[in-house]
């Protein structure tokens, strides 16, 4: 048998496994998981989904390792390669189904996308593989099979109740609300143009008021960054209390994090939004309406936070305090918009 006609049969049961993955990695982006009619033992969910996960990247390596110098495996080879880690992502894919929506929306949508990374890096894999010359390792083959090994030990890290993913969220949104609020002051803080970054070396420094921000919009801008700094207040102050308070026990309370986590998912735009609409030029009408937003959203995520289980006594007195903040800043925002309007 020619050296051509080997390839061409060993890429065969590669092909057909590429279709399989492909096939199930979007079956688990899309579809839903099964729904436990009795008790969900979620310690041995989590046994056995690493279990599952450790031998996709077990398999993913000696899959690799049979197409990284010659000679090719044959094709009968290829194909016991090829249906053992199909195997492996099958089962990994059929523990995920396990997790029930009780046990938390937000835990299961973070185990769904570690679940669609594995599958789309072991799908990155075999397409490197079908790709490359079939008789040496490739730097774009040592790459996917990295990958692979990084996104399965990736599990390691994800939440395991629906409490820890709720502060997953928290956290990343504290840090792109911090982010916003320093670009700000930065740019507050230097005296030119807060664009002459952008400028080329020959351009002159552009000396009008598109490129500079007026008393007036500097006067709007502290409540603006009021409204910024209550959000990110409320979300250090959140995540502190569902440290203490949050609870997994009952549905109600898996439900409430639920809802806390989407609400809050909706802070980091808004303040992005308020921000970059302060930039000079100042439209003054863009402004008033990106502070009516963030303000009633946070209102709407504090009696959200108030009506839950994660809020005792100690939590209620910074909720009603950062209530006040906004409605402060809102007013205060809206008095100097008026202002010579």
């Amino acid at each position: 048998m020619s050296a051509d006609n080997s390839v061409g049969n060993v890429s065969v049961p590669l092909r057909n496994l590429l279709n399989s993955i492909q096939c199930m990695r979007d079956r688990v982006r899309d579809g839903e998981s099964n729904e436990s009619d009795g008790a969900f033992d979620l310690s041995n969910f989590w046994d056995t989904l690493n279990q599952a996960v450790k031998a996709v990247s077990q398999e993913a390596t000696k899959l690799s390792v049979a197409f990284s110098k010659p000679p090719l495996p044959s094709q009968q080879d290829g194909e016991k390669l090829s249906e053992w880690i199909l195997k492996s992502v099958l089962s990994l894919s059929t523990v995920y189904y396990w997790l029930p929506k009780s046990q938390g929306v937000s835990l299961r949508r973070q185990v769904r996308n570690a679940t669609v990374d594995v599958l789309e890096g072991v799908t990155q894999l075999v397409e490197v593989i079908l790709s490359s010359p079939l008789q040496s390792l490739s730097h774009e083959q040592l790459t996917s099979t990295g990958g692979v090994w990084s996104v399965c030990d990736s599990f390691t890290q994800l939440p395991r109740d629906n409490k820890a993913a709720l502060l997953v969220v928290l956290s990343a949104q504290i840090g792109v609300v911090k982010d916003a609020i320093e670009e700000i002051e930065q740019a507050l803080s230097e005296v030119q143009d807060p664009f002459s970054d952008i400028l080329d070396d020959d351009q002159e420094p552009r000396g009008n008021q598109d490129t500079y921000w007026s008393e007036k919009d500097r006067r709007v801008i502290g409540p603006c960054q009021g409204l910024m700094k209550a959000s990110a207040a409320c979300l250090r102050k959140l995540m502190s209390a569902v440290k203490t308070h949050g609870d997994v026990s009952t549905p109600q309370n898996v439900a409430q994090l639920d809802d806390l986590a989407d609400i809050t998912k909706e802070l980091s735009p808004g303040v992005d939004d308020l921000a970059l609409c302060l930039y000079p030029p100042m439209d003054y009408s863009g402004v008033e309406d990106n502070v009516s937003k963030l303000g009633a959203l946070l209102k709407k995520v504090l009696a959200i936070i108030r009506c839950s289980h994660v809020c005792g006594e100690s939590q209620l007195t910074w909720v009603q305090f950062l209530d006040g903040a906004v409605d402060h800043n809102l007013q205060k925002t809206k008095d100097l918009l008026q202002q010579d309007s």
